[in-house]
């Protein structure tokens, strides 16, 4: 429908336009002295008519420059057309110019300044028999498009097309859907002979994708080349309109023969490049290897060790694809354009902008990888989070702090933060168990060590080996602080967290057992006694957690348990 509509512009509003059409520039139709030194000398003129452009003037003639000429010979084209003559036009040398006539009416003189390259005489000649075949040529499209038969003629021509190139589109797309039904079924065919741990299975999918994508693309080609060939034949089919058909026409075609010409002359610089980047694959896939077998402690290298091996892998890939892409950059094709200057240098000053923050990150990254300050699998406290570093990356560090979730730290604020490790200083994949009480002073510290002991010995995510130890770490104006240290054993549970709360579970049991407060007293009043251990009680004798069984450290067969009590 489309297609009709314009089909039906044209052949209406040809002749109209036509018949309002006037030669956009012409020339003066007398024959002069050439004036060189005239101020609009090398000043172009172009005379047209009906969109078909006939000469272009450059002269000045009898002070007259290529505008007033081409005011006079647009008068005396027109003048001639509208007599309705045969349409003849004759061309007539004249020593250093050449006249050219249309049923005997003078139009314009060609003189050698006219022409565009120096030292024009001898082309005059030759310039003087193409500028009569195109004048030749437009007056006859002028008579043209005045003609009902010819515009008749163009309009059943152009209905014709239409329905060919709508036919001929219907059948691109049919041909698209066959081709996908067919690559359909043999897709099923291959998956079901082949299973799903076949190697190549697991790109099948993308592989499918890929092809769809390209005859999509080959297929709306076909159609917009359809398309293009419809419009420019359309537009020939009428005198107003051949003009720019011929130029869409010759647009395509010139179009087609820069990309056909741009891909062989690109074709040396594409296999470069590639050649190029199949060398920095082969050197990042030794490099990988080499470094793989490192961090997984099969090789052992002096300067390199498990810890670095992973972030020196990582680093040298990223050098090698970096070289590699500054070596191909010259052969890529259209690299030494302005458009793809302009777009590099926007590119990198984004970079340089956008980046920076990256960049530290990275940096910090990489200084926390090569300090060893974490490992995968260590329990660390960085600030207020606490858990185990499950992924050490160049951007951020991932702990899991045991209470189900996860905390992703940017590595410039872990680089800024001290580190506690609760890993590094035990083995075999331990950490230290922390434990914090505060008591008042009327308990004797004697006790609340062997309480704390105690609780350490019936958890059992605690090892007994190293033994566990009480350190009291300050002497507070009401109370003192105490600290439980252990280690966790090989039989404790995954995360910490997990083994502190048992631990906890303990001491208060402990405590409670033993019938002392965990409570930290503040001043209100002074009391009526003064809070102090007289030395008889310093070893409390009823306190059980004092006398634990010799040979049954255990809290299960302690005789001290409550139930076990007389």
């Amino acid at each position: 429908m489309i297609a009709l509509i314009f089909a039906l512009v044209i052949a209406v509003c040809a002749p109209m336009s036509a018949q309002a059409q006037e030669p956009a520039i012409t020339t003066q139709p007398r024959p002069a002295h050439v004036d060189p030194a005239a101020p609009d000398a090398r000043a172009d003129a172009a005379v047209i008519l009906n969109h078909r452009a006939i000469v272009s003037l450059r002269a000045t003639l009898l002070g007259d420059g290529p505008t007033e000429r081409a005011q006079l010979a647009s008068i005396a084209l027109r003048n001639a057309l509208d007599k309705g003559g045969p349409g003849v036009v004759t061309r007539h040398p004249l020593g250093e110019s050449i006249r050219f006539d249309l049923d005997g009416d003078v139009l314009f003189y060609l003189v050698a300044d006219d022409l565009s390259v120096p030292r024009a005489g001898s082309l005059l000649e030759a310039a003087g028999l193409q500028v009569e075949r195109r004048l030749m040529l437009a007056v006859s499209e002028a008579r043209e498009a005045t003609d009902p038969h010819a515009l008749a003629r163009g309009l059943a021509i152009a209905l014709l097309a239409t329905a060919l190139t709508l036919i001929a589109m219907r059948l691109l797309f049919a041909l698209r859907r066959w081709a996908g039904r067919q690559m359909d079924r043999r897709f099923d065919q291959w998956r079901a002979a082949h299973p799903g741990s076949h190697p190549v299975s697991a790109y099948a999918q993308q592989a499918r994708s890929g092809v769809q994508l390209g005859t999509n693309m080959l297929t709306w080609g076909l159609v917009l080349l359809t398309v293009a060939l419809w419009a420019g034949f359309t537009l020939r089919l009428f005198a107003y309109t051949r003009p720019w058909g011929e130029q869409s026409l010759r647009w395509l075609l010139d179009t087609l023969a820069r990309f056909a010409m741009g891909a062989v002359q690109a074709t040396p610089g594409l296999l470069t490049a590639g050649l190029i980047f199949v060398m920095a694959r082969l050197a990042t896939r030794a490099i990988g290897l080499f470094l793989l077998r490192v961090e997984r402690g099969e090789l052992e290298v002096g300067w390199l060790d498990i810890d670095t091996a992973g972030p020196t892998r990582r680093l040298g890939n990223s050098i090698i694809w970096l070289f590699a892409l500054a070596m191909a950059y010259p052969y890529l094709p259209g690299s030494g354009t302005d458009a793809f200057k302009g777009v590099s240098v926007l590119a990198g000053l984004m970079l340089s902008l956008g980046a920076s923050g990256v960049v530290g990150q990275v940096m910090s990254g990489l200084s926390l990888m090569y300090s060893r300050s974490l490992r995968v699998g260590e329990y660390v406290k960085i600030g207020d989070v606490e858990g185990t570093v499950t992924a050490l990356g160049m951007f951020t560090t991932k702990i899991h702090t045991g209470l189900g979730e996860e905390v992703s730290l940017p590595n410039a604020v872990v680089f800024s933060q001290p580190v506690r490790n609760f890993s590094r200083l035990v083995q075999d994949g331990q950490f230290l168990v922390h434990a914090s009480v505060t008591i008042g002073y009327s308990t004797p510290w004697r006790q609340v060590h062997a309480m704390l002991l105690e609780a350490a010995r019936r958890t059992s995510g605690v090892a007994q080996t190293p033994e566990p130890y009480v350190m009291q770490t300050a002497l507070s104006d009401f109370y003192v602080e105490y600290r439980l240290c252990a280690q966790g054993n090989r039989s404790a549970p995954r995360r910490r967290a997990e083994a502190i709360s048992q631990l906890h579970g303990n001491v208060q049991d402990v405590f409670n057992e033993n019938g002392v407060q965990i409570m930290s007293p503040h001043y209100m009043a002074d009391p009526p006694q003064a809070q102090i251990v007289p030395p008889g009680e310093w070893f409390p004798a009823g306190s059980r957690a004092m006398h634990p069984p010799a040979d049954d450290p255990g809290y299960a067969s302690s005789p001290t348990r409550p139930d076990r009590q007389p």
